[in-house]
């Protein structure tokens, strides 16, 4: 398989987080605390996520075949809506936690799992950042992203509350700061799922202005009518277009279609466009309810 220059934060990222792993079953196990063998345990579901993305981001790069015709580009929107849900399943975890911690306060955090977690606030904030110039526009990216961010603020939460903890005797402060941490989490993957559903119906993508785009294309010279505009996500970059247009004239048409590719191509975010030419002389045009 070759490296591409979008897989490479992939690679960083899941091998600094299995060098943590492994460092955090050493300690866990070294000190005989379950609190870090369990959080070794979700910090693999990291790993996972990570990797479901990297798949997609892999599978979306490979060449279109007979059956396949837009290859594999779907893949990405596939695993954005499965990080979504697996940072849902992490926030239901964190709710539950914190709620039995609320009736049932925990030992304050000792040194150990402080340096631990500061640890994990490192190799999570840096994976993190890796991600943060793609997930603007790419919801795949987004998706490896917030899962990084959601755990880069529960290190920082332990971090902080730990050492709180350790010098008062707020026991109380813990699971108050997981249950803050889980609902700033939930707001972001909220619009995280939102995209990848919209994406997967075949919804408009956010990047997309359909009424823009109408505008435009009825603005063209010749062009009378536009009817049967859809646009579309293939993948997490990729979008497509199909219209038809009524012209009233048949000359330049090559040219026309040129144009208008290449405009809506620059102006609107489009890879993929399939444009029907009509010229009005068919009586079923007339009939034709969904007019724009």
């Amino acid at each position: 398989m070759t490296i591409t220059q979008k897989q490479t934060p992939f690679i960083i990222g899941i091998s600094l987080n299995l060098i943590y792993i492994i460092a955090e079953l050493g300690f866990g196990f070294s000190t005989n605390s379950m609190a870090l063998i369990a959080d070794a345990s979700h910090n693999f579901s990291d790993v996972l996520g990570l990797l479901v993305a990297w798949l997609a981001v892999w599978l979306s790069q490979k060449a279109p075949t007979a059956k396949r015709t837009y290859g594999y580009k779907s893949a990405s929107i596939l695993a954005a809506l499965f990080n979504a849900v697996f940072l849902l399943v992490a926030i239901g975890g964190i709710i539950i936690e914190a709620l039995q911690r609320l009736q049932t306060p925990a030992a304050p955090h000792g040194w150990t799992v402080i340096i631990v977690a500061l640890l994990g606030v490192i190799v999570n904030g840096i994976t993190t950042f890796l991600f943060l110039h793609g997930q603007k526009d790419d919801l795949n990216i987004k998706g490896a992203f917030m899962h990084m961010a959601a755990d880069t603020g529960v290190s920082l939460g332990v971090v902080i509350t730990g050492i709180i903890m350790l010098l008062t005797d707020w026991s109380w402060l813990d699971p108050v700061v997981s249950l803050i941490i889980a609902v700033v989490i939930l707001i972001g993957t909220w619009g995280l799922l939102r995209d990848a559903i919209n994406l997967s119906l075949n919804g408009v993508p956010n990047s997309v202005d359909v009424a823009a785009i109408t505008k435009c294309i009825a603005a063209q010279p010749s062009v009378s009518k536009v009817h049967d505009l859809h646009v579309w996500a293939i993948g997490t970059t990729d979008n497509a277009l199909s219209v038809h247009l009524v012209r009233n004239t048949t000359d330049n048409n090559d040219c026309f279609l040129n144009d208008l590719d290449q405009q809506l191509r620059a102006k609107y975010n489009i890879q993929h466009i399939t444009i029907q030419v009509e010229y009005g002389t068919c009586q079923q045009l007339g009939s034709v309810e969904n007019s724009i």
